[in-house]
């Protein structure tokens, strides 16, 4: 059955993704977000194998056994890197987009994949725990540049009408990502301790996919027309992407954003903190990817196995019921993907920070009360899995959408180098003090959660506008007239000025 949804006045009514939207989304995601997710929780199966390995190697070299303080460092930087690495990635992403382009740079990309397959599938033989380090960081810059390229890619090729349905695209497959990286580990499949390097190796996977199918695909047609000024390329990719009918429409669009922008180059982050005609939006952005890391997600899932254990479930069970939460939130991802166009961005994400500050203090209440009654842990795990599904139902699945739509052709580049930023320097930090938080306060730690997540919600009500099926321009021209109360004549007014006419 098709769906057909309504877009902004003026322009026509647009299908659901046609399967050359649908391939380019897949083509893009599986080399991106997915490859992000499957190298998030890979990592988590082979843990004691990794940590024997390491013990072996260092016995071989040295002829004593490594202390636990120098085995715990050497595990944690395998760990760490990966975040070390996407910081990296974030923070060339946004220039290559530039330079190479959207298409271009997720291309290139493959290469930090490849090469980090390659060095963590031959640790093992090699007797290096150091090609692990190395292999880590490089895919973790391949997962920085991703994070940092598709969301913005997705938002470009997509028609307006479609632009929340493709930008879940990315939150689908990077849920999709972390559940394949939880089955691959189990003991049926690759989590026996002879297979571990060549679990590690699979995330060459997805790579040759991308390589096989993102190249039948086109450039941006946004990026083509105002970065490259190439008019003749730019219709003949909304041609291949949205058929002949629904390109005139877009390109249309294209064009008035391009009118609005001349004279204008793409913006270095710093600058984008000295803008003042985007200062809401910028505060947004850093807002939003902090609280995706200080929500509380990870430490759920951190107290998932031992509910899991108190609920009754076997030692030998634990990692198929981990395995039904990371299905939950795929399945929350596709739920948000078919309502982010009916019900909107700010009513998704509001909603999903206000039921998990809600999940935070039930889910508080149910720990403490663990022993009264042996219905609480139930309770409990049930917690588990409401939080993780408002996750998915909101902030999971659009906040790179709105990091997309709040930002014009020149500041986003920039815009998604500062959020990527943001989110992985977050990721790192709750990844230091998290261990310390959960023994300092215990389960009490969900409520410093819950007044984050109710705090986020309530900003997002008061200061975000509605998104759903409205131009780059027209989002501009939301937040300038909501907080904008100078009228220096810089890129805000000629923004202004010109739509005007």
């Amino acid at each position: 059955m098709r769906v057909i949804l309504q877009p902004h006045a003026g322009s026509r009514l647009h299908q659901f993704p046609n399967k050359i939207l649908l391939l380019a989304m897949f083509s893009t995601c599986i080399g991106g977000t997915f490859q992000c997710g499957y190298n998030i929780s890979i990592i988590n199966s082979p843990t004691k194998y990794v940590q024997d390995f390491i013990n072996q190697t260092w016995r071989q070299r040295y002829q004593t056994e490594i202390s636990n303080n120098g085995l715990t460092l050497l595990w944690s930087t395998i760990v760490s890197m990966f975040t070390i690495g996407g910081f990296i990635g974030v923070s060339i992403g946004g220039t290559l987009s530039v330079k190479l382009g959207r298409r271009g740079t997720l291309l290139a990309n493959n290469v930090f994949s490849l090469l980090a397959s390659l060095l963590m599938g031959l640790s093992s033989s090699a007797g290096s725990f150091e090609m692990l380090i190395i292999g880590r960081l490089l895919i973790g810059i391949n997962a920085g540049i991703a994070l940092c390229v598709e969301p913005m890619f997705l938002g470009e090729i997509a028609p307006t009408s479609l632009r929340g349905v493709m930008g879940t695209g990315s939150s689908i497959f990077l849920t999709g990502g972390i559940l394949s990286g939880q089955v691959m580990g189990l003991k049926e499949l690759l989590g026996k301790e002879q297979y571990w390097p060549l679990l590690l190796s699979t995330t060459c996977i997805p790579t040759l996919l991308q390589l096989q199918l993102l190249p039948w695909f086109p450039e941006s047609p946004r990026y083509l027309l105002i970065d490259r000024g190439d008019k003749e390329k730019c219709k003949k990719a909304l041609n291949q992407l949205h058929g002949s009918e629904g390109s005139d429409i877009v390109l249309e669009d294209i064009q008035k954003e391009k009118d609005n922008l001349v004279g204008f180059k793409a913006k270095k982050p710093w600058e984008l903190f000295a803008d003042r005609s985007i200062r809401w939006q910028v505060i947004t952005i850093i807002v939003l990817n902090i609280a995706q890391q200080l929500n509380g997600v990870n430490a759920m899932y951190f107290y998932a196995d031992y509910l899991f254990r108190q609920a009754g479930i076997s030692e030998d069970n634990i990692p198929y019921a981990t395995v039904g939460t990371g299905a939950c939130e795929c399945l929350t991802a596709l739920t948000c993907g078919m309502l982010v166009e009916s019900l909107g961005r700010k009513v998704l994400i509001s909603g999903g920070y206000l039921l998990m500050s809600i999940c935070c203090i039930l889910f508080t209440v149910t720990l403490a009360l663990q022993n009264v009654s042996p219905v609480f842990p139930y309770l409990s795990v049930a917690c588990v899995f409401a939080f993780v599904l408002s996750f998915g139902l909101g902030p999971g699945g659009v906040t790179n959408i709105l990091t997309t739509e709040m930002f014009k052709q020149t500041t986003r580049p920039a815009a998604f180098m500062i959020a990527g930023s943001v989110n992985w320097l977050s990721f790192f930090i709750i990844g230091l003090l998290f261990p310390f938080i959960v023994i300092g306060l215990q389960h009490y730690c969900f409520l410093v959660f819950f007044v984050v997540c109710l705090s986020v919600g309530i900003y997002i009500i008061v200061v975000l506008p509605e998104t759903k099926n409205k131009s780059f321009v027209d989002i501009q021209k939301e937040f300038q007239s909501r907080w904008s109360k100078e009228t220096n004549f810089d890129e805000a007014d000629a923004l202004l000025i010109s739509t005007a006419l």
